[in-house]
C-alpha cells in the first residue's frame, strides 16, 4: 500500500521496509526547478526550525530544532527574484542533505514530492526503554500497523460513503496510497505519512473531515449516551474502518493524537481549514468508538449487483445438487472474489463456463456478512462471450489453477 522510508534499524526499527531516496546522506535528489523560497521556508518552520536574523526582505537565517553552536545553518531567499537565490536554495538544499537533524530528512522528502503530511503520536507507558527515549519491536508494530489502517479507511472513504466496506473499493483504496511514504519520528513513538498531492490529496481531505467527525461523535455519546452522531458522520467519512483503526491505535496506550498539515506547494483544499487542528483519542474514548463499530457494522445493508465474474473454484458435496462456487469478480461490485451458492442447474452452467474459459453472469444480493464477499439469492446465471484474445487469457489463468476444478470434480471442499 506505501512504502516505509527507513532501512530495518533493530529492533526498534519497521519491518519489511525500503529507504527513500532523501533518507540516504549526500545532496538531495531534486530534479528540474528548484523548490519555491517560501515552500522551503514553509517546511523550515513546520519541522521547528527558527529563523534567528538575515537581511530583511532579501534573506532568512534558519537554524534546526534545538539549535548549539556549530550547528550548521541555512541561508534561505525571502523569494526567487533576487540573482542569488538560485545559488543560496542550492547551498541550502546541499545543508540539508548533509545535516544530521531527523527533520531534515523530512523537509527533503517533502520538497522532493509535494506531500500532504499525517503524523501520529501515541503515548505508552513508561519503560525503560522508554526512559531512554527508544521504543520496542511490539510498540513501533502497533503504531505502524493502525496508522496503516487509518490511511487505508481514508482511502475508502474517499472512494465512497459507507458505515461498512468490508471488501469493497480495496482495490482502487490500494491504488490511491501506492505512492504514499511512511517512517518512524526520532523519538521511536510517533510516526509520519507522506501522502502525495497528485495521487492522495483526496484521501488527506477525507481523513481531515473523518477525524474531526469521529471526535464530535464521540464526545456526544460520552455526554448523552445517544448514538445518532455516529449516523450523520457516515457522510464525512466515518465509518467501521476508521473506528477499528482508531481503537488499534488507542487500545494498550495512555492516548494518541492525529496531527494534518498540506503541502506548502499545493495550498490548503476547498472546504478545509488552512491548519486543521490534531485530533485526540483516549482510552476513555474505546466504548464509543466499539460501540460504533458494531453499529455499523449491523446496520450496513446488502447491495443488489449484478456482477460478472470467472469461476475460479466449485465446490458441492456430491455429484448432484446444489453447490458453491467462487468467482473473481471482473465487473459489476468492487469486490476482488465473491462467494455464491447456486442450484443444480446453475452449478452445471458454472462448471461448464469454467470448463470452456468463460465469465459467468450473475445477479442476486451482495450481503455484509463475511465482508461484502457473499451473493444470495443468485438469479439470471448465465456465461458471457468474450473475444479470443480476453478468452485465451482466461484459460490461460484455468489451467494455473487447474487443481481447484479437479478438487470440485471429486466432490471434495477447496
Amino acid at each position: 500500500m506505501h512504502r516505509s522510508m527507513d532501512e530495518p534499524t533493530g529492533g526498534a526499527g519497521l519491518p519489511a521496509a525500503r529507504s527513500h531516496p532523501t533518507a540516504r546522506p549526500g545532496p538531495p535528489p531534486l530534479a528540474g526547478e528548484l523548490p519555491d523560497p517560501a515552500v522551503l521556508g514553509a517546511l523550515l518552520r513546520r519541522h521547528g526550525w527558527q529563523r534567528r536574523g538575515g537581511a530583511p526582505g532579501r534573506y532568512g537565517r534558519w537554524t534546526p530544532p534545538g539549535f548549539a553552536g556549530g550547528t550548521t545553518s541555512l541561508l534561505v531567499p525571502e523569494s526567487a527574484a533576487f540573482p542569488d537565490s538560485g545559488e543560496l536554495i542550492e547551498e541550502a538544499l546541499d545543508a540539508l542533505g548533509r545535516s544530521a537533524d531527523p527533520s531534515a530528512r523530512d523537509i527533503l522528502v517533502s520538497l522532493t514530492l509535494p506531500s500532504d503530511e499525517i503524523r501520529w503520536w501515541r503515548e505508552v507507558p513508561e519503560s525503560a526503554a522508554g526512559a531512554a527515549g527508544a521504543s520496542g519491536w511490539t510498540e513501533a508494530e502497533e503504531l505502524r500497523s493502525a496508522a496503516r489502517q487509518v490511511l487505508m479507511a481514508g482511502a475508502l472513504a474517499a472512494r465512497g460513503r459507507a458505515g461498512y466496506h468490508g471488501a469493497r473499493h480495496r482495490r482502487k483504496a490500494r491504488a490511491a496510497l501506492d505512492d504514499a511514504l511512511i517512517g518512524p519520528g526520532a523519538d521511536g513513538r510517533s510516526l509520519t505519512a507522506y501522502v502525495p498531492v497528485a495521487s492522495g490529496r483526496a484521501v488527506a481531505v477525507r481523513l481531515c473531515h473523518a477525524l474531526h467527525a469521529t471526535r464530535e461523535a464521540v464526545d456526544y455519546q460520552r455526554a448523552t449516551g445517544g448514538m445518532e452522531a455516529f449516523d450523520s458522520a457516515v457522510a464525512a467519512g466515518v465509518g467501521r474502518e476508521l473506528t477499528e483503526a482508531l481503537i488499534a491505535l488507542v487500545r494498550g496506550s495512555e492516548g494518541a493524537r492525529i496531527d494534518l498539515r498540506w503541502a506548502p506547494a499545493a495550498g490548503t483544499p476547498d472546504g478545509c481549514p488552512a491548519r486543521p487542528a490534531p485530533v485526540e483519542f483516549s482510552p476513555g474514548d474505546l466504548p464509543a468508538l466499539r460501540a460504533a463499530g458494531a453499529r455499523y457494522l449491523r446496520d450496513e445493508p446488502a447491495v443488489r449487483v449484478r456482477l460478472t465474474g470467472v469461476v475460479v473454484r466449485l465446490r458441492r458435496s456430491g455429484p448432484r445438487g446444489a453447490g458453491i462456487v467462487r468467482l473473481r469478480v471482473l465487473a459489476g461490485a468492487e469486490v476482488a472474489h465473491v462467494r455464491v451458492e447456486l442450484d443444480e442447474e446453475a452449478y452445471r452452467i458454472a462448471g461448464h463456463a469454467h470448463l470452456v474459459g468463460l465469465p459467468l453472469r450473475v445477479e442476486g444480493r451482495l450481503e455484509n456478512r463475511g465482508g461484502f464477499r457473499r451473493l444470495t439469492g443468485a438469479s439470471q446465471v448465465a456465461p458471457v462471450q468474450v473475444d479470443e484474445a480476453e478468452r485465451d487469457r482466461l484459460m490461460k489463468a484455468l489451467q494455473e489453477n487447474v487443481d481447484f476444478f479437479e478438487e470440485a470434480c471429486a466432490g471434495e471442499e477447496g
